[in-house]
């Protein structure tokens, strides 16, 4: 069977994943692509690694926005594709390659098959990390062409293909960083005595961090803490006078994450007494939850039900992941939804290979949802 163009397109982005911000080829190739269709109706415009496309309507009322997200994750790849990633140490583990092949097959059947409003199509760069979407936002390049309402999907290694998921209210949670460094005294192994041990404070402090959760959050809410890495010492005979504790805190609402951060901050405390260290805490990157807006989410979950066979609705419950598409969310009405990918290998894992199938499944129902969204006005 011949290679579809747009799971070409997944194939040649899966070679070229890329860090947040340095999504320099990926850019290129999708810009190489957008300048070879029809201009007539289309505008273009670059912000840092990313990229927004404006499609104009026939009689535009509002602007739909449809959002992709560009980068890839530093994880070795482990597929057994023949296109693995040409990147040493790093992979589209998440999916983003086939975000922006549907993307770019919307873009293409909406150049050639324009509808009244005006579309919207955005190239997000940073999702992984730093965070593109709430710098994107308060761009000029977005500003000038901000839209009505947002969307999004996510692939969902855990659904068959032609089935999709999603849900009113909050869908992905909200999400922080977090990196604790440990200062003690070093010295030799034989004369503990003399120094303060870093790597028996961080394990210390590993088992307290996990009464967190099981002793200080409402047992009918929820919330995460993993800590992910123990780094600390340099040899078998060596006391450790650094270690460094790598991890993630995950919550439904805004509340429980003061909470668990408050929380830390106080038995970080207690460990910097207990073990006569200093400690400091960075909370790095934190995404707000995805909330997808009540009336859209429910209109769409009734559309999607009345199409028949051809895709098949999931409405499924929240999930701990996070997603900077949240921020676009909090100021603009819309929805994200899981598109089923049918792999046994979950995100972010070496040996994730999505079902190129689904591209096609995402291109035709969303240009359907959309057209259909434009009628409504």
């Amino acid at each position: 069977m011949a290679t579809s163009l747009f799971t070409q397109i997944r194939r040649d982005l899966h070679q070229i994943p890329e860090p947040g911000f340095a999504e320099v080829k990926t850019q290129k190739y999708l810009l190489d692509y957008l300048e070879r269709l029809p201009q007539e109706r289309m505008q273009i415009k670059t912000w840092r690694t990313g990229i927004l496309v404006r499609i104009a309507g026939t009689n535009p009322k509002r602007t739909i926005a449809w959002r992709t997200d560009m980068d890839g994750l530093p994880i070795a790849e482990e597929t057994s594709y023949p296109f693995r990633s040409l990147h040493e140490g790093y992979m589209h583990a998440c999916g983003h390659d086939m975000h922006m092949a549907i993307a770019l097959g919307l873009v293409t059947h909406f150049v050639e098959q324009p509808i009244a409003d005006d579309l919207l199509f955005l190239f997000q760069p940073a999702e992984e990390g730093p965070g593109g979407a709430q710098p994107m936002m308060e761009s000029e390049e977005f500003a000038s062409w901000r839209p009505d309402c947002i969307f999004a999907l996510h692939i969902a290694p855990e659904y068959p293909v032609g089935y999709i998921a999603t849900k009113p209210g909050i869908l992905f949670a909200n999400t922080s960083e977090l990196y604790i460094d440990l200062v003690g005294k070093g010295g030799h192994a034989a004369f503990p005595h003399k120094a303060n041990d870093m790597v028996v404070a961080g394990s210390h402090l590993i088992t307290q961090l996990q009464t967190i959760v099981a002793r200080n959050v409402d047992p009918l809410d929820s919330a995460v803490v993993t800590i992910g890495k123990l780094e600390g010492g340099t040899k078998q005979n060596i006391i450790a006078e650094k270690a460094r504790l790598e991890g993630t805190i995950r919550t439904f609402s805004t509340e429980s994450m003061a909470l668990v951060k408050a929380r830390i901050e106080a038995l970080v405390k207690g460990i910097e007494a207990g073990f006569d260290c200093t400690a400091s805490i960075d909370y790095g990157v934190g995404y707000c939850q995805v909330y997808n807006e009540e009336k859209l989410t429910t209109a769409f979950m009734d559309w999607v039900r009345e199409q028949g066979e051809d895709v098949t609705l999931i409405a499924c419950k929240e999930a701990m992941t996070g997603e900077d598409f949240g921020y676009f969310l909090q100021e603009i009405p819309g929805f994200l939804f899981w598109l089923g990918v049918h792999t046994p290998y979950g995100l972010h894992h070496s040996k994730i290979e999505p079902s190129e199938d689904a591209i096609e499944v995402g291109i035709r129902l969303v240009s359907r949802y959309f057209t259909w969204l434009s009628e409504q006005n």
